[in-house]
């Protein structure tokens, strides 16, 4: 005897494999994101006479600015070298709304998920995801070309607003900072003062 079996049992496995294949999503582009081609190393004493503002490379000091919030501008010099240590400066024009900076501050934490390998000739052969957050300084700055510029080394992205969808693109796509020449090397324990 015949019985007829519903389309929809049919075609559901057919629909699982297909789901399967479909690649991910890509990521979404970070609109207005500026580039650079800074070399590490170049350490000076003194003041440097930086292209841009707020720069994204190039010759620091020998010390660095500890990463955190400031409610004053903080030396170049400093900043630089904790961009090169793999911290996101983000910068505001004075004024900025206590509202807009609260959002600020919660971009700068933005989780970033990154994969662990296993430890050799571990029995879980899966790598394991954690969670982490960017090391971060926070400063007011004039002359910026947008209300907030976030910055790591060799990256830049300015915002209107810190509820731009692309501030958190930027912390998701260059948070870790793997490119900074020192990156890892952590920013604590610099200089903590402001100018």
């Amino acid at each position: 005897m015949y019985r007829a079996v519903p389309t929809a049992l049919l075609l559901a496995p057919l629909l699982l494999a297909l789901n399967a294949c479909t690649p991910p999503a890509p990521k979404k582009e970070i609109v207005g994101l500026r580039t650079f081609q800074y070399q590490g190393g170049d350490v000076r004493s003194g003041s440097v006479d930086y292209p841009g503002s707020p720069p994204a490379g190039g010759p620091y000091n020998a010390l660095w600015q500890s990463c955190g919030a400031y409610t004053a501008p903080i030396y170049d010099e400093y900043a630089v070298h904790t961009l090169a240590r793999g911290a996101v400066w983000a910068t505001y024009q004075p004024g900025l709304a206590a509202t807009e900076l609260t959002r600020l501050v919660a971009v700068l934490k933005t989780p970033i998920e990154v994969t662990v390998p296993q430890p050799e000739g571990s029995q879980q052969k899966t790598p394991t995801k954690k969670t982490v957050t960017a090391l971060s300084l926070l400063s007011p700055r004039e002359n910026l070309p947008a209300p907030i510029v976030l910055t790591v080394w060799n990256a830049q992205v300015s915002a209107q607003s810190a509820d731009d969808e692309n501030l958190r693109l930027f912390v998701e796509t260059y948070g870790l900072a793997q490119d900074a020449p020192e990156s890892g090397a952590g920013c604590a324990g610099g200089f903590d003062g402001t100018r």
